[in-house]
């Protein structure tokens, strides 16, 4: 059996198994998964929660979630156009209120300065085509999406542009 190690600081009479703490936390790709899960929850959009972070050196840059744009009256107010029109998930993103969790954490980063050069982006969903355009030539180099998304398209371009790809696979 491994030695456990002990971190104490002088004075303290607790003593703290870092084995156990090491055991029991998450991965860097669960963390930010499970941030860009809880971003979700923001979402206003009836059809599908999305959320997304973009990271880069182990620090969020920024982050967002699928809904209509500041000021406009959410979906969950008006309703959705697309349902209302038949419009199938995966076509049509023009005729939607919302923008997508990955176009609104690009926004964000872009309001406030932050270069998002080389970082890596989080997000829930397998982006669309339109999403898929604006990472590759935002300069994000690595996608780690949790769910698939019904866009051939977009899995089509984002394999040639070279832009390394992971499907999360939550373990344990």
């Amino acid at each position: 059996m491994a030695a456990r190690k002990r971190a104490t600081t002088q004075g303290c009479p607790y003593t703290l198994d870092m084995t156990t703490i090491k055991d029991t936390r998450p991965s860097w790709d669960e963390y930010f998964m499970e941030i860009a899960h809880l971003v979700k929850k923001r979402a206003t959009c009836l059809r599908r929660q999305v959320g997304a972070v973009i990271v880069k050196d182990k620090n969020i840059l920024a982050t967002g979630y699928n809904g209509a744009p500041s000021g406009v009256e959410h979906c969950l107010v008006t309703g959705c156009l697309r349902e209302k029109m038949g419009i199938p998930s995966g076509e049509r993103h023009e005729i939607c209120r919302g923008l997508h969790a990955e176009q609104n954490a690009i926004i964000q980063a872009a309001k406030h300065g932050t270069s998002i050069q080389g970082a890596t982006l989080y997000c829930t969903n397998q982006p669309c085509g339109i999403c898929a355009k604006m990472i590759i030539n935002a300069g994000i180099v690595n996608l780690v999406f949790d769910d698939g998304y019904p866009d051939q398209l977009a899995a089509e371009m984002i394999k040639e542009s070279g832009l390394k790809v992971t499907q999360y696979a939550k373990k344990g």
